[in-house]
């Protein structure tokens, strides 16, 4: 420890010359001029550490900033920030002349630092050979203190880094606020972390908590899924699209683009009402519950029936999801007639994959049916099963 190494000190002559320590400290620092680069900034690392620890900012992070190579330096998979090719550009060019000025926020696990903040300027740090060279390869980098280091710590302090800047992805943040909601975060924990309205949490939640009830993470073509946001975590928004606050097109998906696709919002979907996201079915367990469902699935005159209801009687549903080509309406189909025919919820459409191979291929065949039956009644063209299933990947069907 360096304090060992330096003279006994009178309390009271550091108190009346503090400079004196600072003096015999400078002539001991002098040796780091006879150590090679890479010790040296390793050696300064060190002594910069217990420094941190006699500071009485040692609780705040910037109190220590250490340089570590770019190679150690990783970045989390959680970011929902998104920077324009310009403003990287400008980013880079920014820390060409001006130098960092912020250090990169980070936690340390497994001899590897996860960025939680500062990912573009980690990317700077890494891929400008500018930069690179004048920092000679290493990044500046602050941890997150030892009490916020878990997943959810980590994530609710990148996006509280990123709403302070104004500006993240809306996509990215309905996948991590559906995420804690399942690491058991209330709507009210959310709100006071990340700095959000509980309208906002419920907004996130219906742009890709809706679509990981469909997907895995959209439809499977076994219609099982795992996790769902129950009907708990929405509350009722008006059917204005224009409506939705300052980033409206955020919110709107991957394929609203789509000229001929129908918004409705979830109070007027008919599957809602019917009990289409409940978690249970009562005085049933789960695997009644998806025997039943087998058991309607398998028997062809039955689905069919109940396929008739939900293409004649759920109008604002069907416009809402069978003009959504992004998503896998076969599934869709299936687990709606369930629903219509015996209230059974979408979360046992795992009774799917107790049919036989051939009992699927009917029960898919007869929904793909009904679904063209629907679409050349309004006007659309018939489709097929490829076409019906959707291969493409879309994490936001509202």
């Amino acid at each position: 420890m360096m304090a060992d190494n330096l003279p006994m000190f009178d309390m009271f002559d550091l108190e009346e010359d503090p400079d004196a320590l600072v003096d015999e400290v400078a002539a001991l620092l002098d040796s780091l001029s006879r150590l090679s680069e890479a010790a040296r900034i390793h050696t300064i690392n060190k002594i910069r550490m217990e420094i941190h620890k006699y500071s009485p900012f040692s609780n705040e992070p910037v109190d220590m900033v250490q340089w570590v190579l770019s190679e150690h330096v990783t970045a989390n998979d959680y970011n929902p920030n998104a920077v324009a090719p310009p403003e990287m550009r400008l980013l880079e060019h920014s820390i060409k002349e001006d130098g960092f000025t912020q250090p990169i926020v980070s936690w340390k696990h497994d001899g590897i630092y996860e960025v939680v903040d500062g990912f573009h300027r980690h990317r700077v740090g890494k891929e400008s050979k500018a930069v690179g060279a004048r920092t000679k390869g290493y990044l500046p980098l602050v941890v997150v203190n030892q009490e916020r280091q878990g997943r959810n710590d980590r994530i609710a302090a990148t996006i509280r880094h990123n709403r302070a800047r104004g500006k993240h992805r809306v996509d990215g943040m309905s996948e991590i606020v559906v995420e804690l909601k399942r690491r058991n975060w209330s709507n009210e924990r959310i709100s006071r972390e990340l700095g959000m309205d509980e309208d906002e949490i419920l907004r996130l939640c219906q742009i890709t908590g809706l679509a990981e009830l469909f997907t895995d993470q959209e439809f499977s073509k076994s219609w099982d899924v795992e996790g769902a946001v129950t009907e708990d975590d929405f509350e009722g928004i008006t059917d204005d699209i224009e409506t939705y606050g300052d980033e409206t097109e955020g919110f709107r998906t991957v394929n609203t683009s789509d000229e001929n696709r129908i918004f409705h919002t979830f109070d007027k979907w008919e599957c809602h009402k019917a009990g289409f996201f409940d978690t249970h079915v009562d005085g049933m367990s789960r695997g009644e519950a998806e025997e039943q469902y087998r058991v309607f699935l398998a028997n062809i005159p039955r689905f069919a029936d109940a396929l008739e209801h939900v293409i004649t009687e759920w109008k604002h549903s069907c416009e809402h999801y069978l003009t959504n080509v992004a998503m896998n309406r076969i599934a869709w189909m299936g687990q709606a007639a369930a629903c219509y025919a015996m209230g059974i919820p979408a979360v046992y459409r795992g009774g799917f994959s107790l049919l036989t191979e051939a009992e699927q291929s009917a029960a898919n065949e007869c929904a793909l049916t009904y679904l063209n039956k629907w679409l050349e009644a309004n006007d659309r063209e018939a489709v097929t099963m490829d076409v019906a299933y959707s291969g493409s990947r879309q994490s936001d069907i509202y």
